[in-house]
């Protein structure tokens, strides 16, 4: 008997586009629908992988290799400005098989469902990532959308809810830089958030995924606002991943780092119900959370591709600059009729935002105007992708 649970869940942004899409492309296909980074990955990896091929051979333990958990450790104090101990990569670091996982589990490792009560509350933005909502509702919890739109600057505030829906909330997740947005929460908004969730008792997760993606300044990062309270890491995990930073999703690795026991009871979960990093990934893994050079890299690509975007859409189609991460978030009227648009006639692919948000107390769907646009191709394919977009979308 398959788990009723499921019936709840809508089906993914992706098999809805794949079905939305489903004629031919109009022109030589682009996919600009999916945060896959194309960006060449740093040549390390394969030399590291070849080099440790023997560690294919053996399981590897589920709470890594100390010299990950160490890099990681260093690689967060130095980034977010933390004080030497704030974390101890020995108790408060967590390998995960990408972000994605950690995200979804860490509904089950906090939420516990009451028979007798009503069921936890669990805060997300909206428009959101949707394994958010996955997580929680095959937890048994039930999802709050908070409109993080325009009039919020895309970004969700959980201090505006009612006092009996913070009472009962137990997790709210937050991604900043934002996904599709691309708004960053400030140091002041990241305390803010933290104060919030320790004065109701609920735990934080920052989904940091997009943090070493950004247009001028690095992003603050909730670790950093912790450092700034003054009161260690209670009730707050930040999840990171090398898929953005180093564009190696294929190598699915990331991490969990923050509350120690929170940090402990994921080590426990994760022992019965995680995939542990093979330990070649985790070599690979520890000498890229060492380098910045290919980020820097990386990241120069990334602003020349917004710059792009500027000069062919700046003032049109409420088009702005974001903070952090490689969306575009166009207002198109209609996102479901612009992407099927510019599938059709231009073979672009792009994802419409309403796939991506649920709809407000109102019934409107706060995405259903937008479409997001993933810049991750190499810089003449977003070019030419940008081109007919423009062209296209533009035309009087």
């Amino acid at each position: 008997m398959v788990n009723p649970r499921l019936s709840q869940l809508t089906d993914y942004p992706f098999q809805r586009l794949a079905a939305l899409l489903s004629e031919p492309a109009g022109a030589p296909p682009i996919n600009l629908s999916i945060g896959e980074p194309q960006h060449r990955p740093p040549a390390l990896v394969a030399e590291i992988l070849a080099a440790e091929a023997a560690g294919w051979g053996k399981y590897p333990p589920i709470a890594g290799t100390h010299d990950f958990r160490a890099a990681v450790a260093a690689w967060l104090t130095g980034r977010f400005h933390l004080s030497p101990g704030l974390i101890d990569a020995e108790t408060q670091v967590l390998p995960l098989a990408g972000s994605r996982d950690g995200l979804f589990q860490v509904a089950q490792v906090v939420l516990g469902v009451s028979p007798d009560g009503p069921p936890p509350l669990v805060l997300l933005p909206n428009p959101f990532y949707q394994v958010y909502a996955g997580a929680v509702l095959l937890a048994g919890a039930q999802p709050v959308f908070v409109p993080a739109d325009a009039s919020t600057g895309f970004l969700p505030d959980f201090a505006a809810l009612p006092e009996e829906t913070l009472r009962r909330s137990r997790l709210a997740f937050l991604c900043s830089p934002a996904n599709p947005q691309g708004a960053v929460a400030d140091l002041d908004r990241l305390c803010a958030v933290i104060s919030l969730a320790r004065r109701y008792g609920f735990v934080l997760a920052a989904d940091e995924c997009y943090s070493e993606i950004y247009d001028r300044d690095p992003p603050p990062g909730a670790l950093e606002a912790c450092e700034r309270l003054g009161e260690g890491t209670a009730g707050v995990l930040v999840f990171h991943s090398l898929s953005k930073r180093s564009s190696v999703p294929g190598l699915r690795s990331g991490f969990v780092a923050g509350d120690r026991t929170l940090i402990d009871a994921f080590r426990r979960f994760r022992s019965y119900a995680g995939t542990a990093l093979a330990l070649p990934v985790l070599a690979a893994s520890t000498a890229l959370w060492r380098d910045e050079t290919h980020v820097a890299d990386s990241r120069a690509l990334y602003r020349a591709k917004m710059e792009m975007a500027e000069r062919h859409l700046n003032g049109r189609l409420g088009f702005y600059r974001p903070a952090g991460g490689f969306y575009l978030w166009l207002d198109v009227g209609d996102g479901e009729e612009a992407a099927r648009r510019l599938w059709t006639e231009a073979g672009v692919r792009v994802l419409p935002g309403a796939y991506l948000a649920r709809p407000d107390v109102s019934g409107v769907n706060p995405g259903r105007s937008y479409i997001r646009i993933a810049l991750v191709q190499d810089l003449d394919t977003t070019a030419d992708a940008l081109a007919r977009i423009a062209d296209l979308l533009l035309e009087a």
